[in-house]
């Protein structure tokens, strides 16, 4: 399936800003799941590509003095494949990702929840989507209880989350239990998505050795399907999220996002 794909993200200022500099991760690469058929990045900064310690290409973006507005527009049109596992031999070695980090750890009271409800580290895909079963449960989707900063602990905790909060309970059960897990960010299509246009997942290794990587949607309770467009990985939101960098000056802040994502339509 082809999906044709809009992010705009724009930052208004009350005062000039003396300084800006902003990471984005906004720009897709081609995967055993995807490929990029036309891609194109505009901002109101100066872009300097790189690729990240993740494996994710990216761009910097410099904003001069005295701008009141920050626009960045990311489209393009990506077809999906369907196909759920990756061999990515572009980031680091998965063993990393056995680390806990800021947002995707565990603590006592989790890994006592865990093995008390009998969870099994995932070795392959069927073990990867009773995991996701058993976190979902524990972190019922409800929007409007936790913000960007929650950590996998307080979602467990609290019983409720967003998408990024069951991927990143599930990330730190994987790793808990000892399977290295990560997290990803990107696009989910679905008729009526609405706020789910922008979405978040995670991927399991179980064969660090290989780099074999399973994609599974806590969310939605499945394996990674045509339905889904990667964006950027890492060990939690923060090393990967769209947008995220620093400031100087401009005092008040108004952030608007539009995430548009749709079927490109065969000609007639």
């Amino acid at each position: 399936m082809k999906l044709k794909i809009r992010h705009l993200t724009r930052y208004r200022y009350a005062r000039p800003l003396r300084a800006a500099l902003q990471n984005l991760c906004l720009t897709p690469r081609d995967t055993a799941a995807q490929r990029i058929v036309e891609w194109r990045l505009d901002a109101s900064g100066r872009l300097q590509p790189h690729t990240d310690a993740w494996g994710n290409p990216g761009h910097l973006m410099q904003v001069e003095a005295g701008a009141r507005e920050l626009r960045c527009e990311a489209s393009g049109i990506v077809e999906t494949l369907g196909e759920p596992v990756e061999i990515d031999r572009l980031g680091p070695d998965p063993h990393v990702y056995l680390a806990p980090s800021a947002l995707a750890g565990s603590d006592v009271a989790m890994r006592r929840d865990l093995a008390e409800r009998g969870a099994a580290a995932p070795r392959d895909e069927a073990g990867a989507l009773a995991l996701a079963a058993l976190v979902a449960q524990q972190v019922a989707y409800c929007r409007g209880r936790t913000d960007a900063t929650t950590s996998a602990v307080q979602a467990w905790a609290g019983g409720e989350g967003v998408c990024q909060d069951q991927a990143h309970a599930f990330i730190a059960a994987c790793r808990a239990l000892g399977v290295p897990a990560r997290y990803v960010s990107g696009y989910f299509h679905t008729e009526g998505a609405g706020e789910l246009a922008s979405h978040a997942w995670a991927q399991v290794c179980p064969q660090p050795d290989l780099r074999r990587w399973i994609g599974v949607d806590i969310t939605h309770g499945c394996l990674v399907d045509e339905r889904h467009v990667q964006l950027a990985v890492g060990p939690d939101y923060a090393a990967c999220s769209p947008i995220r960098g620093v400031r100087s000056g401009g005092g008040g802040e108004q952030l608007l996002v539009q995430v548009e994502i749709g079927p490109v339509m065969p000609s007639p």
